[in-house]
């Protein structure tokens, strides 16, 4: 299946994606069902990596912050009686954990409201968010997703909530905050499909990147795109010798210890860590190639995961190509959607649009006119 290809049969839902990044939100959605219809992205490699595997898409590569409603009115071209799906996953910098600086100082943090100027100027069926869970902590009652959902509760049913990847197939323990909104009814987030309550075992790192050929720090498999690894210096190829699956800098011996980690320092024991086979890799970064910047050392070759291990842990397809150098690869892949999350989200907004069209009396799979009935008011409600 090509990136740009979903299901035999469409669903009816038409995609405009903003803080496209790469395109892991856009090849999941499309998977589901979901038809591609514009993309917007300041990031020149990710655009570019974008262009490469949706080459009939419209993208505008600028800052979201410049862009203009007509512009992008102009671009949105859904097929007659498709329902409008807008996605906004801005940037998640601003919001991390491990960042000192108070978000409101970042001018990322208020990327959110930017969507929402698209969101009230389009007013789409469906509305998309993810983020890391900090973006929903910045304040309970103020802040860009306080607003943001405020705003979106007058016209949309939402509901959000914190999710581990891990509990929807994606082999990280990688926590994010999910909002979904609907103009056509009720809507809740999807509900987990691995783990011991489900029955069926989280994805492992094996499964993903078990059968991907063996290479050498600094080195390429030529017949596999991105899956090239950065080099180790010489104290870092000896110190991740030392370190077992699984493994971190507690087992080096003292000479291999950096001074930073010295004199009864616990913390940061991902760092120069190895990941384990048979469990979800930790959350990926955009430093997610480098051995010393997180447990992004394989499991048992001496060296950092490539460029292609970590977009499959992503759950990108090998099909799936990227543009740019190995760290912008890195950058944009960490940064990504894990793709798998994407399309397990468009196939339960697909089935939520199925069921509108359902009891308006419609084609599930093709609405007669975008204007589904909406059911009730709006109600907002957190996971």
């Amino acid at each position: 299946m090509s990136a740009t290809e979903g299901p035999e049969m469409s669903a009816g839902i038409s995609l405009a994606d903003f803080f496209s990044g790469c395109g892991g939100t856009t090849r999941g959605f499309a998977d589901a069902g979901i038809s591609p219809l514009l993309a917007v992205d300041w990031d020149r490699d990710a655009v570019a990596t974008f262009r490469l595997n949706f080459p009939g898409t419209p993208v505008i590569e600028r800052d979201i912050r410049e862009v203009g409603v007509e512009e992008v009115g102009g671009l949105l071209r859904p097929a007659a009686g498709s329902v409008m799906l807008f996605a906004g996953c801005a940037p998640c910098q601003p919001f991390a954990g491990h960042r000192q600086e108070p978000p409101g100082r970042d001018s990322r943090s208020f990327l959110l409201i930017e969507f929402l100027r698209f969101v009230t100027a389009f007013d789409p069926e469906l509305i998309f968010v993810e983020n890391v869970p900090g973006m929903q902590r910045v304040s309970a009652s103020e802040g860009p997703f306080a607003e943001f959902v405020d705003e979106l509760s007058s016209t949309h049913h939402v509901s959000y909530g914190t999710i581990s990847s891990a509990d929807y197939g994606v082999p990280q323990t990688r926590r994010r905050l999910v909002l979904v909104a609907s103009r056509l009814g009720p809507i809740s987030l999807p509900e987990p499909t691995h783990g011991p309550a489900t029955g069926c075992p989280r994805s492992t790192v094996r499964e993903w990147i078990g059968s991907l050929p063996a290479i050498a720090a600094g080195q390429a498999e030529s017949g596999i795109s991105s899956h090239r690894s950065m080099r180790l210096s010489d104290l870092n190829l000896e110190r991740i010798r030392a370190t077992p699956e699984g493994g971190d800098r507690r087992d080096w011996p003292d000479r291999l210890w950096p001074d930073c980690h010295r004199d009864g320092f616990n913390g940061h024991t991902d760092v120069y860590g190895r990941l384990s086979w048979d469990k979800p890799a930790p959350a990926l970064t955009t430093r997610c190639i480098s051995y010393s910047n997180g447990r992004f050392g394989h499991p048992t070759q001496d060296r950092a995961i490539s460029a292609r291990e970590a977009a499959r842990l992503q759950t990108f397809p090998t099909s799936f190509e990227f543009a740019g150098s190995l760290t912008s690869q890195a950058r944009q892949i960490g940064n990504a959607v894990p793709v798998v999350l994407a399309r397990l989200v468009g196939r339960h907004l697909v089935e939520h649009v199925a069921q509108a069209r359902r009891a308006a009396g419609e084609d599930p799979r093709h609405g007669d006119s975008p204007g589904v009935a909406v059911t009730g008011p709006p109600t907002h409600a957190a996971a």
